[in-house]
Order: structure tokens, then sequence, then C-alpha cells
């Protein structure tokens, strides 16, 4: 999902009730959810997004019955939509009357955490909590603690034409990266008549694909050092994945070295590519398109690669994770109720109702289980298996907002720097806005 991340600056005086009312000190107490609740008499409030609605309310309603029945607690779920459910978050979070747990996604989460509107949680309560997805898990922790609860994910996959693979005397997808490029060889040998032809699409802008083959050498963006932030990306291990994603792109790409990937799925159903990088649902989202892109509920029309894509992992590269994670609100006058309700939501039993369901759960643990029960995820839960998440720092939605990793590739791409000159002016910006007061 898309990020959604606002500089904290910008919500402090919205927070300013929530954060006044806990802090994220060594000092604060975790909301425990080990022990049984008396809650005969109260409503337990929960914000979920319409997801859950649509596609496994049946988990909810079974998760709800049984914390009702250990607690005695009732359960009130509300659904919200994507298209504004912060802002009403922000509007509720700076009352009295707040929501006691929350969903919210991966990439929205950090800034709620900084500005101390979540408790503090007990990893140890829960189920599978030991293999979380980093992924996910990676929004929730700040100085030592843990705010939140990972729910459910996405993973970026590689997608492919099945057809010109065959064409082309490829028999599967790669199994490891050497032969993902032995096969982008063979597709670019097949096509060279079509001088419009990519083996891969690779747009310049795609900085989750850029870094996670930083994260693939055992590279990384930034990492803490005591109270300073330290950008990685100049090390000699971060260097060498940004230069084999260059390499990469360089050699079998024709997307342009300035677009990001949000289009991409609509870009590749135009049939001059062979691969692509991209959400699991994006396979969908390239074999059919609206027939006017500008009316909502225009008909959907098939393209040119309908029936012709399938999906894989992409072999020795982590994926970035789309996704959500629960909370406790720090404001809920009921933590402990709370924290019991999120339990049973995320155990293993409602993990397997959102496998079912085509979700991803949220532990390496059960990957293989999803991968077998539900092939159709199969491709995105391999992928799910090794993930990250970027640097958990207060300021790093003002390196996202500032394009800073954007510009370093197209630099890089179009020439304008080296790959060791841009990821040393990628550094030097990153530890200056990491690093602002």
């Amino acid at each position: 999902m898309k990020r959604q991340l606002v500089a904290v600056a910008a919500l402090a005086a919205t927070l300013l009730g929530a954060a006044a009312c806990g802090s994220n000190d060594d000092d604060s107490p975790t909301t425990s959810a080990s022990g049984p609740v008396d809650g005969k008499g109260k409503t337990l409030k929960v914000w979920l997004m319409v997801d859950a609605q649509s596609a496994w309310k049946g988990v909810v309603d079974d998760a709800s019955k049984r914390f009702t029945d250990a607690t005695g607690a009732q359960v009130n779920v509300e659904y919200q939509q994507w298209a504004n459910h912060l802002t009403k978050l922000d509007a509720t979070l700076a009352g009295s009357d707040v929501p006691d747990v929350v969903e919210l996604g991966n990439t929205e989460f950090p800034k709620y955490v900084f500005s101390s509107a979540f408790a503090a949680i007990n990893p140890g309560d829960y189920e599978n909590s030991d293999t979380w997805l980093q992924g996910l898990k990676g929004a929730c922790d700040f100085e030592g603690k843990t705010y939140c609860v990972p729910y459910y994910a996405g993973a970026r996959v590689l997608i492919y034409r099945t057809d010109l693979f065959k064409s082309a005397g490829i028999a599967a997808a790669p199994k490891t990266y050497d032969e993902f490029l032995a096969d982008a060889d063979k597709l670019q040998t097949a096509k060279k008549s079509d001088s419009k032809f990519g083996a891969v699409y690779m747009p310049g802008q795609y900085w989750y694909s850029a870094m996670s083959w930083v994260k693939s050498t055992g590279g990384d963006i930034a990492k803490q050092d005591g109270d300073k932030w330290v950008g990685q990306l100049s090390q000699p291990a971060s260097v060498q994945g940004l230069q084999r994603w260059v390499d990469m792109v360089k050699k079998y790409s024709k997307a342009d070295p300035t677009k990001n990937e949000n289009d991409q799925a609509g870009i590749f159903a135009q049939g001059q590519s062979g691969m692509f990088y991209g959400n699991a649902w994006e396979l969908g989202a390239a074999e059919q398109i609206k027939k006017d892109p500008n009316d909502p509920n225009s008909a959907l029309v098939d393209t040119k690669v309908k029936g012709k894509l399938a999906a894989a992992p992409m072999p020795e590269v982590p994926s970035f994770l789309g996704g959500s994670n629960l909370g406790v609100t720090e404001k809920s006058q009921n933590k402990e109720l709370a924290a019991q309700w999120i339990k049973a939501f995320t155990d293993s039993t409602s993990m397997a109702g959102l496998i079912k369901a085509s979700a991803l759960p949220n532990a390496t643990a059960l990957l293989d289980k999803a991968a077998t029960d539900n092939p159709a995820i199969a491709p995105a839960a391999l992928a799910a298996k090794s993930s990250w998440f970027p640097p958990n720092a207060e300021k790093w939605a003002d390196v996202e907002k500032g394009n800073v990793l954007q510009t370093m590739l197209t630099d890089i791409l179009t020439g304008k720097k080296s790959v060791a000159d841009g990821a040393k002016w990628a550094d030097d910006q990153i530890n200056t806005t990491l690093n602002e007061s």
C-alpha cells in the first residue's frame, strides 16, 4: 500500500492530547495481554479497515466471539475507509472518545508511535511473535519497546510473461539471482529485433526495489549510532547491492529513469517487457485495466497480457512488504482488554482464516503453511520470508518527502553521478535530515 507518512511536526498539535496521556520513555509501562481480564459490562471499540469487512469478516467475528467468551466484554467493530482514515484518526485522537484498537498500514504507524498515540505492548504475550515479519514489525519498534502487533501482509514478487518465457526456451521461473539474469539475457536475445523491448521493466525512481537489492547484499539505508543516525548507503555492502541493481536496470530495462513504479502494471500491460517486480496484486492490475481510467466505476477490459502472466519470489532479494499492524491507543480506558482482543485476532486460528482469504499471515513460521494451504498466494508467501522496513527514525518521512533516494537513483542511471558518488551524496542528505533538531 502507498506510503502515507508525513512529518511528525505536522501532527504534533493534533496529537498533543494523546501525547499528554503517555510518553515513549523507558519508564512507560507495557500493556499486558497475558492474563484474564474481566470485561463484563464493557464494550471495546475497534477500528479496522474496510478490507477486513469485505474479505474476512468471518475471521473478525470469530475472534470477537472468542474474546467475548473469555472476557465478557462486547466488541464494536467500526470499518474505516482508506481515503480518509488518517484525517479521522487525527481528529479523534485529539479528543477523549477514542477507539481502543486501531489498524494502520505498516508505513503509517511510525508517526503515531513517535507522537505517543499508542501504548507499548509485550510481544511475548502474542502467538508467533518470535517470527513476526520484519517488514511489519519494523514499524512497531521504537527505543527498545514495541507499540503495535503485525496483522497481515502483502509482498513484492517477480511477475513474468509465461508466453515469452516459453518462446525463449525458459522452462520455469528463476530460482537464483544468476538464473534471473540468464533469463533476462534469453528474453533480450529472443526479442532483439524489437528495439522497444526490455527484458525487465524497472523505472528509475523505484526506490523500494533498489533498496531491496541493497538489503540483498547485506547493505542498509541508515543505522542508529547512539543519539545519531548514520547513512549507510556508501558502505561497501550497500554499494555492492546498489551497483548490482544499477547494472541490471541499465542492461535490461527501457523504463524511464525519472519515473516511479506507480503505473508500472499498466505500462507492462502494453507488452514491451518480459518481467517486472511488483506487489502480488499488480499481476491482476496488468491483466485488466479500466476502460475509462478517470471513471472509478468503469468496466475492466483485458490487456495484451491477459492469461499470460505468472508470479514467483524474486530470488535472493528480500521484499518490502505492504500490510497492516494493530495498536492499543494510549488514551484507551480498556488497554488490557484491547490487548486481549488483538491477541485473539492475531493468533494462529485467525491467521488461518486470513490465509484462506488470500492474505499473508503475520509471521514467517506460518508462511510455508500459507503457501501450501492457498497456492494462489504461494509466490508472495515465499517472498515474504525475507523482508525489511525503512529506518524507523522520527525524520525518515522528511527523507521521503525530499525524494533523496529517488534523486540519487536518477542521477546514477542518467550518468550525472557514479554509484559511489550518488551513495555518498544520499548519505550526506540522510545524515542532515535525520539528525535535525
